[in-house]
């Protein structure tokens, strides 16, 4: 496993990975792990700072019980995670694997009791007021045309965009290019991202 973990800290953060030197809060830590099963499934490792570094962690038990508390109480409905525990450079790190979800949206729930979804755009775990689920059928065709591909290769550079940069970046209209992004989404290929305004869009996983 342990040139698997280099090969996962190698690859850095991003849809499906995420590093924590340590869980500060249950609360906090919900938002990632609802992300993930609201995404496309993740990997949390525990012990690892943003740069890749191993840090370890102080005690096993006690960032354990965050995640517990996170999965049970902090995640609405509730998580099943995995996790497996590992020894490396002398150091005890966490790997936390959450299963895309087939039962969402999750929401996280915050000290408050605010309930806000989460998803994953890029490495960061951002809020949306909703997910578009429709069982729409993949449209071949559609992800073949010059548009798509010329918005794919714009997301592949960038985080996010709108209908009015669509629009722009491939010459129709706002409203063709919303109903665009909004098919692609309804197809499991964007993620909608409405909070803060305005409206925008993100690959459901990086390429």
């Amino acid at each position: 496993m342990k040139s698997s973990l280099n090969d996962l800290i190698a690859q850095g953060e991003g849809v499906r990975l995420e590093f924590k030197s340590s869980i500060s809060t249950a609360a906090r830590i919900a938002r990632t792990l609802a992300a993930f099963a609201n995404t496309a499934g993740g990997t949390l490792l525990i012990g690892i700072g943003d740069d890749g570094r191993v840090t370890g962690v102080e005690s096993e038990y006690r960032e354990m019980q965050k995640i517990e508390k996170a999965t049970d109480f902090h995640v609405d409905p509730a998580l099943l995670v995995s996790y497996e525990k590992l020894a490396v450079e002398g150091k005890h790190i966490l790997v936390i694997e959450v299963a895309e979800s087939t039962d969402k949206p999750h929401y996280a729930i915050d000290e408050q009791g605010n309930r806000t979804i989460y998803v994953r755009s890029r490495d960061k775990s951002v809020p949306t007021s909703k997910l578009i689920l429709s069982p729409a059928l993949t449209d071949t065709q559609l992800l073949q045309s010059p548009m798509v591909r010329t918005l794919l290769q714009f997301l592949r550079k960038n985080d996010t965009i709108t209908a009015a940069k669509l629009a722009q970046l491939v010459n129709i209209s706002d409203s063709r290019a919303n109903k665009l992004l909004r098919q692609l989404a309804e197809q499991g290929l964007l993620l909608m991202i409405d909070r803060p305004r305005p409206v925008r869009y993100s690959l459901k996983v990086s390429e």
